[in-house]
């Protein structure tokens, strides 16, 4: 089962248990990130697409880590002009491991699954 998801203006193809960086956000380490913006889901062949987003699906993740990617350098020159501009740049992460895929058919299984062990709990 796989997802994709929108989030921080990009698209990203995810599974559970996948660790995937995403820009920065705003989530202390350790704590459970919710994303609702489900662009797709497969599972098992059966591909749900949304309209824009599927209803009723959430991948649920984990903030591992906050980070900063490699530096990269921008270099600016206009030639025979005596103009040259040096800049660094590291751009911020967040590193995400996905816990678990959310779709409604699973929710509705696992209340199914309730209910039988009440009525034999209760019987």
């Amino acid at each position: 089962m796989y997802a994709i998801i929108e989030s921080c203006g990009k698209q990203y193809k995810v599974a559970e248990g996948d660790v995937v960086f995403f820009e920065k956000l705003d989530a202390e380490e350790g704590k459970k990130v919710t994303f609702d913006k489900v662009v797709l889901v497969s599972d098992e062949g059966k591909v749900q697409v949304g309209n824009p987003y599927v209803k009723g699906v959430k991948v649920e993740g984990k903030v591992i880590s906050h980070g900063k990617g490699k530096k990269i350098i921008v270099f600016k020159m206009k030639p025979k002009k005596n103009y040259r501009r040096k800049q660094g740049h590291r751009q911020p992460y967040t590193k995400v491991e996905i816990t678990s895929i959310k779709t409604a058919a699973k929710k509705t299984a696992k209340a199914d699954e309730k209910a039988e062990v009440k009525e034999k709990v209760e019987a």
